[in-house]
């Protein structure tokens, strides 16, 4: 009998990848929302789906939950994210336990932002960690799980410059990481000179680009802001154009997703990850733009 290799030995076989990333609800009529959207994804066969971890842990219980059932109750691999945030050493070997126990054995490792805000200080807990490849060699040291960090096309918001930032990246790549996922960015060449970049630094693990179809301009606002991405003045003009009109702001986030994806496809990104918002619509249009839904009917 063969093993079934990790995700991040497959990410690295050289086939493309496609995911969706999802979030654990908080009441129970998102909990069917969240329900109806993973058996839309499920039927296009993505190669992951991703469960965020809340600000300060605050959806941890939730997200070893829901990864834990994805996993039994599904056909999908789930990938649980983990952040250091408000959690002791002890507290994060518990966590990596429980999702062990629950069938989970990749997960995202992340430092997490400050619990006291985006815009102040960062403050590792006492007993805990201080960064995400610190995190990475501690789930490394607890079994055999496969390991993937975040990425930042447009440098992460502490970082001193894009130098540094790369560096950072290929620490966690040093630390036990296997693949990356990137945070998301709007403009193709953003992407391409982080690649470069990481490369130049020693960083050779896939890094996967992340994807947000606009589906409400202020929104995606709110979410580049978060994220330390920059909304592009001119494609900011053509969905403010429309901002009244939402069907027409849906049609043309997958327009413009649609063909920004195609693009990394053409230069090479190991696959795409869209970020769902617990929504699939937008997400299986693009899927299907690329003539992606065919393929994996």
């Amino acid at each position: 009998m063969h093993a079934t290799p990790s995700l991040g030995a497959i990410l690295s076989g050289g086939q493309r990848s496609f995911s969706f990333e999802l979030f654990p609800p908080k009441t129970e009529e998102g909990e069917r929302t969240l329900w109806r959207t993973v058996r839309e994804i499920e039927a296009l066969k993505p190669t992951f789906v991703s469960v965020t971890y809340g600000a300060g842990g605050s959806t941890q219980d939730r997200t070893v939950r829901l990864t834990g059932e994805i996993a039994r109750e599904t056909t999908l691999t789930p990938v649980a994210h983990l952040t250091c945030v408000g959690a002791s050493r002890e507290e994060l070997h518990d966590v990596v336990g429980q999702y062990a126990a629950g069938g989970v054995t990749t997960l995202l490792a992340l430092r997490g932002d400050p619990p006291t805000g985006l815009d102040t200080a960062w403050e590792p807990h006492p007993g805990g960690l201080e960064h995400a490849d610190e995190l990475v060699a501690l789930i490394r040291s607890l079994g055999n799980f496969s390991v993937g960090v975040a990425a930042f096309p447009e440098g992460h918001p502490e970082s001193r410059d894009l130098d540094q930032d790369a560096r950072v990246l290929a620490a966690k790549q040093e630390a036990g990481a296997e693949f990356a996922i990137t945070q998301l960015f709007f403009r193709v060449e953003d992407y391409e000179r982080l690649v470069d970049r990481a490369a130049a630094f020693g960083c050779t693990m896939p890094i996967v680009p992340g994807i947000m179809p606009v589906t409400n301009v202020s929104q995606i606002e709110r979410f580049a802001a978060l994220s330390g991405a920059v909304f592009p003045s001119e494609l900011a003009e053509r969905f403010e154009a429309i901002a009244d009109d939402t069907d027409a702001v849906v049609e043309l986030g997958v327009e413009v997703a649609a063909r920004m994806s195609q693009r990394l496809l053409e230069i090479g990104a190991p696959g795409l990850h869209f970020y769902t918002l617990n929504r699939s619509h937008s997400t299986i249009e693009v899927y299907e733009a690329l003539g992606l839904g065919a393929a994996t009917g």
